[in-house]
């Protein structure tokens, strides 16, 4: 089944880009400290420390959203209730990120972005909320794990009621 290697690599990806995003993050508030510039008359310090903070609320939003993926490849069950608007909601991140960074990075980060979009849509899609059957069953009218026909249980009908 592709539905667990592909929720370990999302797992893995998302763990990756919270780090990355974290560290690029913290990196650029490192750099604005020690220029000690202004930029529209803002604090340095203020850009600064609000740069490091971002990287490191969105580096545990990556996580936590990897942290999903880890628990659905691990249980092998659909993400359910916040595990599956935090993945959504990651999805569309990508998809937005994908449409600015076309302009401003460059065609190679788009496609970074549409491939890891396109893994989360992935993980979701295979786990679509149908109820897990257990490996020895049967679909409706075929054989069961043993061979043998599956018959539906026999309900007695009901007694007339008196009016």
């Amino acid at each position: 089944m592709v539905r667990r290697p592909v929720a370990w690599v999302v797992a893995l990806v998302l763990f990756a880009e919270a780090l990355g995003i974290a560290a690029l993050n913290w990196f650029l508030g490192v750099v604005v400290d020690r220029q000690d510039m202004s930029l529209a008359g803002l604090d340095p310090d203020v850009m600064s420390t609000s740069s490091k903070t971002g990287g490191i609320v969105f580096g545990l939003y990556f996580a936590l959203c990897g942290l999903v993926a880890l628990l659905t490849a691990l249980r092998d069950r659909a993400p359910a209730g916040l595990g599956r608007v935090l993945l959504v909601s990651a999805a569309v991140v990508h998809a937005l990120l994908g449409a600015v960074t076309w302009g401003l990075v460059g065609p190679l980060a788009f496609l970074w972005m549409v491939l890891v979009l396109g893994l989360i849509v992935l993980l979701l899609m295979t786990y679509d909320g149908r109820p897990e059957q257990p490996a020895d069953a049967a679909p409706e009218g075929g054989a069961g794990g043993d061979g043998s026909p599956v018959t539906p249980p026999v309900t007695p009908p009901a007694a007339p009621t008196a009016p």
